[in-house]
């Protein structure tokens, strides 16, 4: 990289690997995360899919809470924060006792925003010694990694990009990329196959979870495991809702599935979305006919509330992401 004039745009070189042109794109001057509208401007989180899921995790913080055996000072830290919608929900469906002794914390890289519960405490790194719960929803998907590709002699070689989103193969990858490789994502010599080497995501997980003293990690994202890595890879874009082309230009959300099993720090526990939700009670169960006679608003309310659970625990949709569940000096409160 070149530096520009104050306040200009730095000038990077025309080709650069994946990790370095997607960091900027989201997260340098003008980068997607950075602009007014926010991540729900362009995709749906569980987050903004149901307040059923800010539930559930507020009952995950009781449970911490207690494991910690109700200490004076309760920590939330909600990671990639977005807007800050987790943490405020978060609070909002906490019993009052425990609220009050909660200290909320929205880590982001863009500026907070108006109107956020002056309760959240706004930050761009989670805070050191913290007690409590940290959780990241659609984090780790978002921190840059490199894209790998076979070439014709069977050789795995960084991908490097353009702006504009044109690739080329670059150098053969380094030796720290091709252990991690070798380890979590062994590539056939087979011309055209990819993997994105998540070494970044695994060091960015352990800095993360190793600001808590004591308590619970948990990190939620699309993901997969070393017994179904893709082929060619997940990397991706999405613009206005939809999925699109990966463009480096900072128009686009640009994102790569999660090798969650590699991050996974000793005594980790993975499981599927739905998994979690059901054993903190978000079931999707219908309400009982007997209750449309006897109580029709209550009927209706139920009945919602059951679609939109359904919807945060579905096959094939939200119930498929990956939690992986890190307790840290405490047993792990969705393991029986």
């Amino acid at each position: 990289m070149t530096a520009g004039k104050r306040g200009q745009r730095p000038v990077w070189p025309e080709w650069r690997g994946w990790r370095a042109a997607a960091w900027e794109a989201l997260y340098g001057p003008g980068g997607f995360y950075r602009r007014a509208e926010g991540p729900a401007g362009h995709f749906r989180t569980s987050v903004h899919a149901s307040p059923l899921f800010a539930g559930a995790v507020a009952r995950l913080l009781c449970r911490v809470d207690e494991a910690l055996g109700r200490p004076g000072a309760l920590d939330f830290v909600d990671m990639a924060a977005g807007r800050g919608e987790l943490a405020a929900g978060v609070l909002d469906a906490l019993p009052a006792d425990v609220a009050a002794r909660t200290r909320a914390y929205a880590v982001e890289v863009a500026e907070r925003p108006e109107g956020l519960d002056h309760r959240i405490e706004w930050r761009d790194t989670p805070p050191p010694g913290s007690n409590g719960l940290l959780f990241a929803n659609e984090w780790l998907d978002n921190v840059p990694v490199d894209v790998v590709e076979v070439d014709a002699a069977g050789v795995a070689r960084l991908v490097l990009v353009r702006e504009d989103g044109s690739e080329r193969l670059g150098e053969p990858v380094g030796p720290a990329e091709a252990r991690w490789l070798e380890r979590w994502w062994p590539l056939p010599g087979e011309a055209g196959l990819r993997a994105e080497v998540g070494l970044p995501r695994d060091e960015a997980w352990a800095s993360a979870a190793g600001t808590l003293e004591r308590g619970l990690a948990v990190a939620v994202d699309y993901a997969h495991t070393a017994d179904a890595r893709p082929p060619f890879g997940t990397l991706t874009g999405f613009r206005d809702g939809r999925e699109t082309t990966a463009v480096p230009d900072g128009s686009c959300d640009i994102t790569a599935h999660v090798a969650l099993d590699a991050c996974a720090l000793p005594g980790g526990l993975l499981l599927p979305q739905r998994e979690a939700l059901r054993a903190l009670g978000v079931t999707g169960a219908r309400p009982p006919l007997t209750l449309a006679s006897t109580d029709p608003a209550a009927y209706v309310r139920a009945l919602a509330s059951a679609g939109e659970a359904a919807e945060l625990t579905a096959t094939g949709g939200l119930g498929d992401f990956g939690w992986l569940v890190q307790p840290i000096g405490v047993p792990n409160p969705l393991q029986e």
